[in-house]
This record gives C-alpha cells, sequence and structure tokens, in this order.
C-alpha cells in the first residue's frame, strides 16, 4: 500500500512538473490568437511607469488569427530568415555527416597513437563555451574573408567535436568479433564501416543529428557576433527585433519557430534517449 501511494505521489508530482514547464507554450498559444487590443490591454504594465503588475488570460475573450495572417501572407521577410535558418541548420548537419562519423569511426575501431590523448582532447574543446573561443574564431573567420557570411556560423560548426564524441560512444558498443571476422571473410575498411558500422550505430548518428537541430535552430551568439547583415540573420536574431506594438506578430513567429524544433524532437525522441544514455557511459 505505501509503495502504491509513493508511485501515485511521484506520478502526481511530475505530471504537475511538467505541467509547470508547459506554460509557456500556452503562453505563446494564447497570446498568438489574442487580438491586438487584448494584448495592449494585458501587456500595456511593460511600457508604462504605472506600476502595475501586467494581467494575462489563457483564453482570450475574442479570438482571432490575424496575426497569422499577417506574418504567413503579408510579411516575406519572416520567410527569408525562416530561410535562413533552415539553411544554416541543413548544411551544418550535412557537413557533421561528412566529418564527425568519420572522425568517431577512427576513434572507436583504430588503436592508433595518441589515440587517447587526442580524444580527451576533442573533449576539453567541447566542454569549452563559446565565449572562450569568440575572439580566435573572428581572427581565423576574418582571415577566410567569411566574416558576415553564413559560412562563418556553417563551417566552425561542421567540426565541432560534441558529435565525434556522440557517435564515438555508438560506434564503442559494437562486438570488436564482429569486426574482425569481417576482415578475415576479406571485406575491406571501407566496407566494414559501411555494411557494420553506419547501420548498426544509426541511433547514435541520428541523436546526434537531433541535438544538432535543437542546438543550430536556436543559434544566437554566433550569429550575433558575426553576422551584420539583416537579410542574412536566422530567426533567433530576428525575434528579439519584433517591438512591442507588435505583440501579437511576436507570439505567432515565435509559435512557427518552435514547430520544426518540436517536430524533429517528437520524430527523434528514441534516438535522443538512447544518445543521452550512451553519452554518460564512461570508456
Amino acid at each position: 500500500m505505501k509503495r502504491k501511494i509513493h508511485r501515485l505521489t511521484v506520478k502526481i508530482y511530475l505530471l504537475a512538473l511538467g505541467g509547470l514547464f508547459c506554460v509557456p507554450i500556452l503562453f505563446l498559444l494564447s497570446g498568438s490568437i489574442m487580438s491586438r487590443y487584448e494584448l495592449m490591454e494585458s501587456l500595456g504594465p511593460l511600457t508604462a511607469d504605472s506600476g502595475q503588475m501586467i494581467t494575462w488570460k489563457f483564453f482570450p475573450h475574442y479570438p482571432t488569427f490575424q496575426h497569422y495572417v499577417r506574418i504567413l501572407f503579408q510579411t516575406p521577410q519572416f520567410f527569408i530568415v525562416f530561410w535562413n535558418s533552415m539553411k544554416i541548420v541543413i548544411l551544418i548537419l550535412a557537413g557533421q555527416l561528412l566529418t564527425a562519423v568519420p572522425a568517431a569511426w577512427a576513434f572507436a575501431v583504430y588503436p592508433f597513437r595518441f589515440r587517447r590523448p587526442l580524444f580527451t582532447l576533442y573533449i576539453v574543446l567541447m566542454l569549452m563555451p563559446f565565449q572562450v573561443t569568440m575572439l580566435s574564431s573572428y581572427l581565423a573567420l576574418d582571415h577566410l574573408k567569411l566574416l558576415n557570411t553564413h559560412g562563418a556560423i556553417i563551417l566552425p560548426a561542421v567540426f565541432s567535436t560534441f558529435p565525434v564524441f556522440l557517435i564515438y560512444r555508438g560506434f564503442c558498443d559494437l562486438p570488436k568479433g564482429l569486426i574482425e571476422a569481417a576482415r578475415i571473410d576479406g571485406a575491406g575498411e571501407w566496407t566494414i564501416f559501411w555494411r557494420i558500422g553506419l547501420p548498426l550505430a544509426s541511433g547514435g548518428i541520428l541523436s546526434a543529428m537531433v541535438l544538432g537541430f535543437l542546438e543550430y535552430w536556436s543559434l544566437l551568439e554566433q550569429p550575433m557576433a558575426f553576422l551584420e547583415d539583416q537579410s542574412l540573420w536566422p530567426l533567433s536574431l530576428y525575434l528579439p527585433e519584433i517591438s512591442m506594438d507588435q505583440a501579437g506578430y511576436s507570439f505567432v513567429a515565435s509559435v512557427i519557430t518552435l514547430i520544426p524544433a518540436v517536430f524533429v524532437f517528437l520524430s527523434g525522441r528514441e534516438y535522443l534517449e538512447q544518445g543521452i544514455v550512451a553519452s554518460a557511459l564512461k570508456e
């Protein structure tokens, strides 16, 4: 009986905590269908010096989709920055597939000299925040004439060390005997990598891609540091530029920005969980 009560208590606590985390989403959804007058009434104290607290209704009295119509049919600039974000994320993930997967395979399969110190260096680089490497990255990108281009965002992210670490864990789970048996049977290294390594470690690769999409879809510091032309901005820089008198427009833009991230998360949730578990294991 005590165990059932304990389980019920834990479930109620987790549901309450999950509901608390959903409040910002409900805030966005309700704000996106509020009329302009209701938004001004609710958010007016933010711009006034009256000292009053804002009020909020999660169920508007007069819901409207005029903000959605405006952003989807009357604001071409939004589609430009939306495409910029998609372009940056897709090219980064494609580049990581071409660089991180072979690098992780080499670390996991081939016992070359200085492998462990080099992998430790990868982990150290992974833990370094962007603020530490920002100046050196800026100077390198300036030398390569990539500043104020999407290449300034894409190129450093392609060579990120985190997907190497995550995919490496997936390759480490492959049975060593299977690889040796394939070599004895005459399979080449490329065949082993393509026919054995990639299919069996696909969970780790997909989890790295899901985590990468969620990270690079909301990049803020890198575009802010390396992009000056507003026509190159991603959504993460465009949204803060929306003023208070366009609050409904801002809510709708935030909801649309959230949709791809939610879709990718739900589609790759299982692989994401596998990657988190794998990254927690010790070598």
